[in-house]
């Protein structure tokens, strides 16, 4: 009966190593965004509006995807309405826009998109 303690362990730590490595949601930071794009790694930018209906239901089917092990990579949320030299370096003319990059390589952009497939197989496009 010593084996069931020994596979609790080993399971607690299997799922602690795949949670690390699912999507991760935080604010923008330009700092953030430099370095894993320096990294050659994939990074995802949402840009948000707290008054925005669409955002909201992008960021209930992010936060649902957060234990996704197949979706490692940073979401950074951007404030649509405070990032205004960002939008426009980057084109956004909408809130809910989200855009998924590998190093300096745009992969995938969707602007009011909520399916969570279309959305997951966007933030997969860099991975």
């Amino acid at each position: 009966m010593k084996t069931l303690p020994l596979l609790s362990i080993c399971l607690a730590l299997l799922l602690g190593t795949t949670s690390a490595q699912a999507l991760e949601i935080r604010p923008y930071s330009p700092d953030a965004l430099a370095a894993a794009r320096k990294a050659d790694g994939p990074v995802a930018l949402h840009f948000h509006a707290s008054w925005c209906p669409t955002c909201r239901a992008q960021e209930k089917v992010f936060n649902d995807l957060k234990p996704d092990a197949s979706l490692a990579l940073p979401l950074l949320v951007v404030d649509y309405d405070k990032e205004r030299a960002l939008k426009q370096q980057l084109k956004v003319h909408t809130q809910s826009t989200v855009i998924v990059y590998r190093g300096d390589k745009e992969t995938a952009r969707v602007a009011g998109e909520t399916d969570p497939a279309k959305l997951k197989a966007a933030l997969q496009s860099a991975l």
